[in-house]
């Protein structure tokens, strides 16, 4: 069996569909149904059934993919090695999650493997699960869900405390008080972060504030600090940037999970086990 038919195989398994594997692959769709059709011969077994889920592996193609996805990383590791592959990472994260623990990740990568192709997605939590499941990134770093979906594997991996900045952020500064003629500023209208916020204040009974998307986080940093609104965002990344006035949410609202998320029945490459343990997001 050859290692693209292989290849073919392993894709289809961890996108539950044959058009996607095939955009994926850059093949034919027809071409990929051929290559399954192929395997399905040769062992003489039925590997895939079609639902309403996509194209869902049976019991013997489930044992097929074990064995499959272990060659195909030992495949790709051997490539690797002789550089005739370049190493790829596909990733996608919020923005409000990059900090200097992914920074430090990548240059470790990078010393590690010169050649390294790094495809990097921001957005929402939502946007981070549509990519996942077009499968144009192969795992992401999320704070909160927009979906427990079937197709995703949500690996929970700790939580995350968030606060709010502003320029009225003081000591002993009621909550009330701080967001009391706000503007909120947020980094996209459907995150989590603008969720909370609009929570926040229709819970202390204050009418919903204006809203000014930020997408770039460094300026966002800026607006809050020029009085140009307030933000919500995670206490560790406002440390990041040397901020020490913040102002608490009450317990309800301060915490959220955040998870590395995979497509079902997708096994990570050691080159993504070695990011993941770099850049210390566990």
């Amino acid at each position: 069996m050859d290692i693209d038919t292989i290849r073919a195989f392993v894709t289809v398994a961890e996108l539950k569909s044959l058009s996607a594997a095939a955009f994926r692959m850059n093949h034919l769709q027809s071409n990929m149904t051929a290559k399954i059709k192929k395997i399905e011969t040769h062992y003489e077994k039925q590997l895939f059934i079609r639902s309403s889920k996509g194209m869902e592996l049976t019991h013997e193609g489930e044992r097929l993919y074990a064995h499959y996805k272990k060659l195909l990383t030992l495949w790709e590791e051997a490539e690797q090695e002789m550089q005739q592959q370049d190493p790829k990472l596909r990733l996608g994260t919020m923005q409000s999650v990059i900090g200097s623990e992914l920074t430090a990740a990548f240059t470790d990568l990078y010393d590690k493997y010169p050649r390294l192709s790094v495809t990097l997605k921001t957005g929402t939590t939502e946007e981070m699960e549509k990519a996942l499941m077009s499968g144009s990134i192969d795992l992401a770093y999320t704070i909160g869900t927009s979906s427990k979906t079937e197709q995703l594997h949500f690996k929970k991996i700790g939580t995350e405390e968030l606060v709010l900045i502003g320029k009225k952020a003081k000591s002993g500064v009621s909550l009330q008080h701080f967001l009391q003629g706000e503007t909120m500023l947020v980094s996209s209208k459907e995150c989590l972060c603008t969720a909370i916020l609009l929570q926040l204040y229709s819970d202390l009974g204050l009418p919903a504030a204006p809203l000014t998307e930020v997408a770039v986080l460094e300026t966002l940093f800026q607006f809050a600090a020029l009085g140009m609104g307030i933000a919500l965002l995670s206490k560790r990344i406002v440390r990041q940037f040397g901020l020490t006035d913040f102002v608490e949410l009450p317990t309800e609202h301060r915490y959220v999970d955040k998870y590395l998320v995979t497509r079902q029945g997708y096994q990570l490459s050691p080159l993504e086990r070695q990011f993941i343990e770099a850049s210390h997001f566990l």
